[in-house]
């Protein structure tokens, strides 16, 4: 297992959500909430996106300062970090057994480009040098190419969430995104957990951490302190 206290978040680039004439992006919060807790833990993060430049929030979550969650006020208030988002790596330049620590931060976008052989040849190099994956909603669609050291892919067998099918259901974009991640990760073996839609919901097999929607990032970064606060 690495002891690399170097952790890499990729982020999407998609910004269309399919045919609604909306924006999308990664979801701010499902980024800077984590991304604090490994700082915090005294982690180097490399930002990483699939087009690389600057990276780009769903446009609903920024929101007026008032409004914003603590880890996103403070990612945008801290020059270095804004700096770093805003120059991205081009995630097919980066090397994955590098990094002690993958995170996938959610936003539907990655409904379009995390299902890849890009992002599941970058999670699996990582996970077969015994780094901590983590992902949250629409997240886990970057660990659906993603296989452990047999070839299985990663999630047969272990305990997973994501966003839901009936979640999907609930904002109207079954038939919009182009799979149902919750179907995707069932069939690939997932032994698939969840709790009512928009309640939080977070899990950890082994080095695997997984959480539900929006509101399981808070548990997310609770388990990825305690798999990574030790390294």
């Amino acid at each position: 297992m690495t002891s690399n206290k170097s952790a890499l978040f990729v982020l999407t680039s998609h910004r269309e959500l399919g045919n609604t004439g909306r924006g999308t992006g990664f979801y701010y919060d499902e980024m800077a909430a984590p991304y604090w807790t490994l700082k915090d833990l005294g982690w180097d993060i490399t930002l990483a996106s699939i087009a690389g430049g600057q990276g780009h929030a769903d446009p609903k979550t920024l929101v007026e300062p008032d409004q914003r969650p603590p880890a996103v006020a403070r990612f945008m208030d801290d020059s270095e970090s804004m700096a770093a988002l805003s120059q991205t790596l081009k995630a097919d330049t980066v090397d994955p057994e590098a990094y002690g620590c993958v995170f996938l931060p959610g936003g539907h976008g990655t409904m379009w480009d995390f299902d890849s052989a890009l992002v599941g040849e970058i999670v699996s190099a990582a996970w077969a040098n015994g780094a901590v994956v983590g992902a949250v909603c629409h997240g886990p669609a970057g660990l659906l190419q993603a296989k452990a050291e047999d070839g299985q892919p990663l999630v047969a067998g272990r305990r997973v969430n994501s966003f839901t099918n009936k979640e999907t259901e609930q904002i109207e974009l079954v038939g919009v995104e182009p799979f149902l991640l919750e179907t995707r990760l069932r069939a690939l073996g997932g032994l698939f957990e969840c709790s009512d839609n928009f309640t939080s919901h977070a899990v950890a097999d082994g080095r695997l951490i997984t959480g539900q929607n929006p509101q399981s990032t808070e548990a997310v970064c609770r388990l990825l302190a305690e798999a990574l606060g030790t390294r």
